[in-house]
């Protein structure tokens, strides 16, 4: 349950901090079936490109050589993990901040940052990536899965920036989606430490970025998305593919068709 000042801390600022929503116990399973997942499974070479990297890493040695582990869907690989998704704790705390009793999961993705080179993410929103129609009712909670610091590469967010809407971002094949360095500058943002098991909620609106890790820790966060489920996708990662329901029933909504099969293509008839 979520407090009126987190409330309005949240609708405010635009991100929260929900401290130890998952067990010492619960987080070892995961760490435990997220280290199988990532030597077996993960891409290893995930950083984020672009010119922005020369604002953002500090020394030019690293540049290039930043890295980032990465993978989508940890459901489909571990049921502690598909577990985590529906944690109730997590649902009810977001469905309250959004003032709703439904709630559709989304996606997730892994985002680890290696020791002492693990790359930076440039100011953002991550709208680009999935936009939807409304960026007030979709929100993003990342999981953590060690503490994270600003010498580790925590989260940083600028405060209210989910109030601007919808921004442009300079998009293009040899960059990932940022906005502009000389409007948005990572010294204007605010950092948001957190322990294992914590979870940072923040709008789909929300401007946020990180740091190198420069430590000798790793830091493993998955962003998991929730939302509600009639603010249609217009696009990105998961479109047309219908998310589970981890919170009351699916509202029937004009426009949008829930195909349960995704994008499964038919198959020919196996001959016996």
């Amino acid at each position: 349950m979520v407090t009126e000042e987190q409330k309005r801390f949240f609708q405010e600022q635009g991100y929260l901090r929900l401290e130890q929503v998952f067990t010492a116990d619960e987080i070892e399973e995961l760490r435990s079936d997220l280290d199988y997942i990532m030597h077996t499974f993960a891409d290893w070479n995930a950083a984020w490109r672009g010119e922005w990297r020369k604002e953002y890493v500090d020394d030019p040695s690293l540049v290039e050589q930043v890295k980032l582990v990465a993978i989508h869907e940890l459901q489909h690989y571990s049921a502690a993990w598909a577990r985590a998704i529906l944690k109730p704790e997590l649902v009810n705390a977001i469905a309250e901040l959004l003032e709703t009793d439904v709630l559709e999961f989304h996606h997730c993705t892994l985002h680890a940052k290696p020791p002492r080179e693990g790359a930076p993410f440039p100011l953002h929103q991550d709208d680009p990536f999935y936009p939807h129609e409304d960026g007030l009712l979709y929100v993003d909670a990342l999981l953590h899965l060690d503490d994270a610091d600003e010498e580790t590469g925590c989260i940083h967010f600028l405060p209210g920036s989910h109030k601007l809407g919808r921004l442009e971002h300079i998009m293009g094949p040899d960059t990932a989606p940022h906005l502009p360095t000389d409007k948005f500058r990572f010294e204007d943002t605010v950092g948001v430490p957190a322990k294992a098991g914590d979870v940072v909620l923040f709008y789909l609106w929300t401007v946020h970025g990180s740091a190198v890790n420069k430590s000798d820790r790793w830091r493993r966060i998955v962003r998991i998305g929730y939302r509600h489920p009639a603010n249609r996708q217009l696009g990105g990662q998961a479109m047309g593919r219908p998310g589970i329901m981890v919170k009351g029933v699916r509202p029937k909504v004009e426009g949008i068709t829930v195909d349960v099969y995704g994008n499964w293509q038919a198959r020919e008839a196996a001959k016996v």
